[in-house]
């Protein structure tokens, strides 16, 4: 049996194929369409999946879409009829979208479908719909690795829930309770993202990434004024302070007033004051989760927790979780925004509609298959692709690439490598990553403003053999999805303490904290990715060639991209990105690219236009 799991038209839109329960395929449209968070129907998704499969849509039993339109609509108008007269301007925006094509969502849902696949409208009858918390938990409890797991889902809003909690069992999901909108924990750490000046939905990941570099000292007004949380995790927001239920901001003039001043403007200058504020709300973040995950155990008597949701992104917190050990087993959906959202709905479907078994293979992982289910390319390919570019390469079989690039990285040549399946989510985990030398003192710093040509404050990560994490950070446990931060271990690390004593915020980040300075953040801490033989098995064995040589087991690894821009899909946006940067030279399977041997190109910077500022 073939579901189709779509996600789309709010943000991050994707596509998803289970065959018989198993994954094959899925992407976001964003990796097709070349627009960073993508919201429109994931058309070119739809037919990655189909072709990856060799199926026609005919072959399609079901498709199934994320969430509940019209019960979104119904939190709509609840929402403005209650903040009425004060949402006008808000309704007014959004009321044209939904009475030309949201409530006819089921006729533009075929229509897109048949576009994207070339069947005809009407041919369609086979559109399903799953509520959209109920799609984040199952995208998280029926791929893990365990047979009994509470589910916990924290996001900004799905049709009514902001947060909600689950008990997995073999194949069935049960909700236990939620905390519906306006209280949103997301929207809350939304609305510290816009006042900051970044974007939401997409710079939430910088606000934590801030958060190091300042101190807590808003805290109390946050537990103050804006959230009550009780002991059992539960919280209530005032919304005297927020515009996001009936306005077109997220924040009121009343929540300016209580921090001292107006929003900072996007692109100007960080100062303390936005450190300190990233600082505080991801405390009260974690003092949030933490709240819920002890009253989950208590309640629901469970070894293990699966997180998904946007706020499941929030590495720093999952961290801070995973050290409480308050649960054996930990796993979180590394697609755990909307986009997974195309793959819980499908497998919901499977096991709770049709009611199909679910095995837990304790041999592997997870279900995700490394997160490794987007497009590959093969040798001959490639060639063909790179000849057209007018590219000149070196074609290596394995053993001679591995030693290859591995002698480049320990010359600190900062190196593009594109290999098997692109990644599913948003973290680059090996698939379409920029690597670099993490003993480097300048690694950061060159890929920071040379290459990614983003803000010198963002850190980075490292890729590290699971055979050596526990040797080299605070973790003893598998993350091969970059999303658990832990600290680097003490013994390699350098006290910094008399040199940033008159150092404040960013000032501090030049310093060498420790043996792998690249990947050591302001705090001592790393956003980890352990890598697996069993998943990615070239990427496995590049590391273990710089570690025989170096006897360093760890690689840099940050996203295929320039800021703005999504990771890159297909060779040819591998080439693009590779030429247009400062990047030292490009892997795309078994060739070599150097960058002082490509065909020289007219300085032309105009293609940063191309790609909006996230």
């Amino acid at each position: 049996m073939n579901i189709l799991g779509i996600s789309a038209l709010y943000h991050d839109s994707a596509a998803a194929l289970l065959t018989d329960g198993k994954i094959i395929a899925a992407a976001q449209e964003e990796r097709f369409s070349r627009k960073k968070h993508d919201a429109s129907f994931p058309q070119h998704a739809v037919r990655y999946c189909l072709e990856e499969a060799k199926l026609e849509f005919a072959d399609i039993d079901v498709v199934i879409f994320y969430d509940k339109p019209l019960l979104k609509f119904e939190r709509l108008l609840k929402t403005y009829l209650s903040y009425a007269p004060r949402g006008i301007e808000s309704y007014l925006a959004a009321m044209p979208l939904w009475l030309t094509d949201k409530l006819y969502f089921r006729d533009m849902l075929k229509k897109n479908l048949a576009k994207a696949t070339g069947c005809k409208p009407g041919d369609i009858n086979n559109l399903k719909y799953c509520e959209h918390h109920q799609s984040h938990a199952a995208s998280a409890f029926f791929p893990s690795p365990f047979e009994r797991a509470a589910v916990l889902c924290i996001d900004g809003v799905g049709e009514w829930a902001t947060t909600s909690v689950w008990l997995g069992e073999g194949n069935t999901l049960v909700p236990k309770f939620e905390i519906d909108f306006p209280h949103s924990l997301g929207l809350l750490y939304a609305a510290f993202t816009a006042y900051t000046g970044f974007r939401v939905n997409s710079g939430e990941y910088k606000l934590m990434g801030l958060a190091p570099y300042g101190k807590p000292k808003y805290t109390d007004l946050i537990r103050d004024y804006l959230i009550d949380l009780k002991d059992d995790g539960s919280f209530h927001l005032d919304m005297d302070y927020f515009n996001f239920a009936a306005g077109l901001t997220m924040t009121s003039q009343k929540f300016d007033d209580l921090f001292g001043g107006s929003p900072r403007t996007p692109e100007s200058e960080i100062t303390q004051r936005e450190m300190d504020l990233a600082a505080s709300i991801q405390v009260v973040t974690e003092e949030v989760v933490l709240k819920l995950s002890r009253n989950i155990k208590k309640q629901l008597k469970v070894d293990n927790i699966c997180l998904a949701g946007g706020v499941a992104l929030n590495c720093v917190a999952n961290g801070v979780l995973l050290r409480n050990g308050l649960f054996k087993g930990m796993w979180i959906q590394p697609a755990a925004g909307d986009a997974g959202g195309a793959i819980g709905a499908a497998l919901a479907y499977w096991h709770q509609h049709l009611g199909q078994a679910r095995t837990v293979d304790n041999s592997k992982l997870d279900g995700m298959n490394g997160s490794y289910l987007g497009p590959r390319f093969g040798n001959d390919d490639i060639q063909k692709r790179l000849d057209i570019a007018g590219a000149v390469y070196h074609r290596l079989d394995d053993s001679e690439l591995m030693s290859a690039i591995a002698n480049l990285l320990a010359n600190e040549k900062v190196i593009g490598w594109f290999q098997g399946r692109m990644e599913f989510g948003p973290r680059a985990l090996g698939g379409r990553s920029i690597i670099g030398d993490p003993r480097s003192s300048k690694m950061q710093s060159i890929i920071n403003l040379k290459i990614k040509y983003r803000e010198s404050f963002r850190p980075f990560a490292p890729s590290i053999l699971i055979e050596k994490v526990a040797d080299w950070f605070e973790l003893d446990s598998p993350s091969p999805y970059m999303l658990i931060v832990a600290p680097v271990l003490e013994k390699l690390c350098i006290d910094t303490s008399k040199d940033s004593k008159n150092l404040f915020g960013i000032d501090k980040l030049n310093l060498v904290r420790s043996e792998i300075p690249a990947v050591t953040h302001v705090d001592y801490s790393a956003r980890i990715q352990t890598v697996h033989k069993e998943t990615n098995p070239r990427y496995h064995a590049l590391i273990s060639e710089f570690y025989n040589l170096t006897g360093c087991p760890v690689v840099v690894n940050t996203s295929f991209n320039v800021r703005g821009e999504p990771i890159v899909c297909t060779p040819e946006d591998a080439y693009h990105c590779f030429m247009r940067t400062e990047m030292d030279c490009l892997v795309i399977e078994n060739f070599l690219l150097k960058k002082d041997e490509q065909p020289i190109m007219e300085k032309d910077d105009s293609w940063q236009d191309e790609f909006e500022l996230d």
